[in-house]
């Protein structure tokens, strides 16, 4: 149960609270993970990956418009998949264009898009969305083939480079943010030094590295070589 002091009735899954500072608000599009990377527990805690309906997620962010709201950012686990559950294919461009037709955005940010699902679609939208922020948050944990590989992930290092590139010349201002994951189980003293390297030569414009966590039940907490500090 909520107070809105809304301008306009507000019909959604549940009830909204915009608990940030007034000018900005996150918006989920979705719940829970199916990537099922093999360190994270997210899918064993939320579920697979479940979009929401695209008319529930725009109504919600009118109301926000209309209660003061000029940033909104976009969020889930994996923003990219958006939509392929309900509607057979990611909806991501589809929806992120419905939201700037919004009056009262100045600003909308994406969080969280895997680098394997960015699509030509996907780059067009943001490349000509004049309230989309030329910025995007791609996590890719690591540059290592092997270390990507025992980590369940669905890209390897050409890849990464080739989307990097792609990205910086098809949206010459655009800002990349990553996070990465070091320390992961059979890491070798080669592997960590490949992702420097790649560091290096990438020049993202934030990043953020985190030291591997030992989560309970998943598949690399039972792999050989665990490192420890």
């Amino acid at each position: 149960v909520c107070s809105y002091g809304a301008k306009t009735e507000l019909s959604m899954e549940g009830g909204r609270i915009i608990s940030t500072e007034p000018f900005y608000a996150y918006i989920k599009i979705a719940e829970g993970c199916s990537n099922n990377c093999t360190y994270c527990a997210i899918p064993s805690i939320r579920g697979k990956y479940r979009s929401r309906r695209m008319e529930d997620i725009v109504k919600e962010a009118r109301w926000l418009a209309e209660n003061g709201v000029t940033e909104l950012v976009v969020v889930a686990q994996d923003t990219t998949r958006y939509g392929e559950d309900i509607y057979g294919k990611s909806m991501l461009p589809e929806l992120l264009t419905a939201l700037c037709e919004i009056d009262g955005f100045k600003w909308i940010r994406t969080l969280y898009c895997y680098p394997e699902r960015i699509t030509d679609e996907l780059l067009d939208v943001i490349a000509k969305e004049d309230k989309l922020v030329k910025y995007l948050d791609m996590p890719i944990q690591h540059a290592s083939d092997n270390v990507l590989k025992r980590m369940g992930r669905r890209t390897n290092k050409k890849e990464l480079t080739d989307i990097i590139a792609r990205l910086r010349r098809e949206i010459p201002d655009i800002a990349l943010r990553t996070t990465l994951i070091t320390g992961f189980p059979g890491e070798t003293y080669e592997e960590h030094q490949e992702v420097m390297e790649f560091i290096d030569e990438c020049e993202f414009d934030r990043l953020g590295v985190f030291t591997y966590s030992r989560e309970e039940d998943t598949p690399a907490a039972s792999m050989p070589d665990q490192i420890r500090s």
